[in-house]
């Protein structure tokens, strides 16, 4: 935990996370968040681990700063803990491990064990003859967790829930906010771990750990959760509190190479799914019940914590708050007033919540926004770069590319019809978001009432897997004419029933994939197999111009809504630059390119004269 200190809070503070996945930088200025961005932005290799270099550099720039104007730097977690609990679980199953200690080890002794020196080292780059490196802190991991998800949250007071695959050692910690204070309340740790059981299952079905875990939950709908009580009654063990322990037996990610052991395929039948492999119904029905296991837990905690504590709010962060479907349920059945999650709920985010966490709880500054319940200062996690009108017109006139430029009254009108006319778009404005959802800043968006765009977006656009859905964005003030939800859901991260109006009757009999080729409702696009949306309300104060295009589609069509998806192909990150976009948009089936005021369409681009190909230049996640 970072200490209290008497001594006067400086300007700037650069928050790091790194060397695990999802590097990201951020900066505070007098302790507002005005920069955050993941490293794989700029280097376009998805979760980049590396030190976050490209990040740092934008944010700096950003704020028309050097490194030397910074006072502290802060990272995201403390690395000897972390080697501490490394050593004491493989000493604990000596000599079991001893393979996987040795790949560990080199990473160890080159980077991590001594990463104040790794970091001084990384920072002199940016500095100039005679400046001096800013001061290194480090933050606890769920701590830095909890700091994101209360620290920007709309509430002075709440508990924090923080659930993630391991930090040093917690796995799960509740936290009481208060005003400027954060206060840990009790944690679950190592090697028992709901982040941890959920990847197990990702690796088991043939996705990749750390990546893969939403195709889980997008496969869940395909089957039915038969193989719950298996995995109550064998793998885990839940109390009514919440608090979990697991048969480690099972499992191999301790001190082994891979997650799940011989005896857990011996429980399920069958080896792991080879990647790339068919699926099967058993992977639908297993992905079904672990998230059913998943939610269970994250209720019961919950209910109990509320009852246990005198708070009607809760903010949650860590990788398992990215379940939107577990979130979904929690706003609707769970016992709290409202929940607020972390856009950045992952890793990344821990770059904010380290900065904050330094802020508030180390320099003891108070809270800069007015809290009300309802907005918090996270900005529309709009915290990336953005490009203006005169760079992108530079970009384009220097590669002799074809544009047409509209002025903002003729151009929302002209792209809505585009839309309506069924067409692709390439959304590219403002700043760059910040997490892993793309939020209207670099989106492909389109029509959800056309009953082909589902497939035709995940085929020959996204190139990814026929099963996984599209979220719609709907405008903030019409949300529950469309949709069972009531509150703003901002960042994508609430999953929620579409409205029965809207639905349309289906043959109930059909099992696994063949439940994809039903027309559920009259948004066939963005409506899951079990009439669910993942749900972005799109507000005019955080993201005017994409509130008006939603807004022109409605007065054109008089529909509310469009498909939302992250501006990218499978196992690429977002775009993040025009070049980016352009790149994109030319390798894939896309129609209509938007750059700021600028409108690309695909058939008046010349022959794009690019020899890679992005299934090899991109790993597949």
């Amino acid at each position: 935990m970072l200490e209290t200190t008497e001594n006067p809070a400086p300007d700037y503070i650069l928050g790091l996370s790194a060397y695990y996945h999802d590097s990201a930088a951020a900066l505070l200025y007098k302790g507002k968040i005005i920069a955050a961005a993941q490293e794989e932005r700029f280097t376009r290799k998805k979760h980049d681990a590396a030190f976050p270099a490209k990040a740092i550099e934008y944010c700096l720039q950003e704020a028309g700063i050097k490194l030397s104007d910074v006072s502290d730097v802060v990272f995201y977690d403390k690395p000897l803990l972390k080697f501490e609990r490394l050593l004491e679980t493989y000493l604990a199953h000596a000599p079991k491990g001893f393979q996987s200690f040795m790949k560990a080890m080199p990473i160890w002794l080159k980077e991590k064990l001594y990463l104040k020196k790794v970091l001084r080292s990384e920072f002199k780059h940016f500095l100039g003859d005679g400046e001096k490196v800013p001061d290194l802190k480090f933050a606890e991991h769920h701590q830095s967790h909890a700091a994101s998800a209360f620290f920007p949250s709309p509430y002075k007071k709440a508990l924090v829930l923080c659930v993630d695959g391991v930090g040093e050692w917690a796995t799960t910690s509740l936290w009481q906010g208060e005003g400027n204070t954060l206060t840990p309340l009790w944690e679950i740790d190592f090697p028992h771990s709901l982040g941890l059981l959920y990847s197990a299952f990702t690796y088991y079905c043939g996705f990749k750990v750390n990546s893969g875990e939403y195709k889980l939950m997008g496969l869940a709908p395909y089957g039915d959760p038969v193989y719950k009580d298996l995995i109550l009654d064998n793998l885990i063990e839940v109390k009514d509190d919440g608090s979990f322990h697991m048969d480690m037996s099972y499992f191999n990610y301790e001190v082994g190479l891979t997650m799940t052991s011989d005896k857990l395929h011996k429980l399920f039948g069958a080896p792991p799914r080879k990647p790339e492999s068919e699926l099967s119904q058993k992977e639908m029905d297993i992905a079904s019940s672990i998230q059913a296991v998943t939610e269970e837990i994250m209720l019961k905690i919950a209910h109990h914590v509320h009852k246990t504590t005198d708070n009607d709010y809760l903010c949650l962060a860590g990788g398992v708050a990215l379940n939107c479907v577990s979130n979904g349920r929690l706003e609707r059945e769970g016992p709290f007033k409202n929940i607020w999650i972390q856009p950045a709920a992952g890793d990344a985010g821990g770059a904010v919540g380290a900065a904050l966490a330094l802020w508030h709880s180390h320099y003891q500054q108070p809270v800069v926004d007015e809290k009300d319940n309802v907005h918090d200062s996270m900005a529309g996690s709009y915290l990336g770069p953005r490009f203006s009108n005169e760079s992108i017109k530079e970009y384009l006139e220097s590669h002799s590319i074809p544009y047409h430029f509209h002025e903002d009254e003729e151009f929302f009108p002209l792209l809505a019809q585009k839309i309506n006319d069924a067409k692709v778009v390439g959304w590219f404005q403002g700043r760059m978001e910040f997490g892993p959802r793309a939020l209207g800043g670099r989106s492909i968006i389109g029509d959800p009432r056309n009953t082909e765009m589902q497939s035709t977006m995940n085929l020959k656009i996204k190139y990814r897997e026929s099963f996984r859905p599209f979220a719609p964005s709907v405008l903030a003030e019409d949300v529950s004419e469309y949709f069972d939800q009531q509150t703003p859901s901002p960042y994508m991260l609430i999953v929620a029933q579409v409205a029965a109006k809207l639905l349309k009757p289906v043959e109930k009999t059909r099992k696994g994939l063949e439940r994809l080729k039903q027309i559920r409702s009259t948004l066939p696009a963005i409506t899951h197999v079990d009439n669910s949306a993942r749900i972005q309300t799109v507000h005019q104060e955080t993201n005017p111009r994409y509130y008006q295009i939603l807004k022109a589609f409605k007065d054109l069509t008089g529909c509310a809504v469009l498909i939302n998806t992250s501006f990218n192909v499978r196992g690429e990150p977002i775009v993040a630059t025009p070049e980016d976009a352009f790149r994109c948009f030319m390798r894939t089936e896309m129609d209509v390119l938007v750059l700021e005021n600028f409108i690309l369409y695909k058939e008046e681009q010349a022959e794009f004269k690019d020899n890679s190909d992005w299934r090899n230049e991109f790993e597949l996640d």
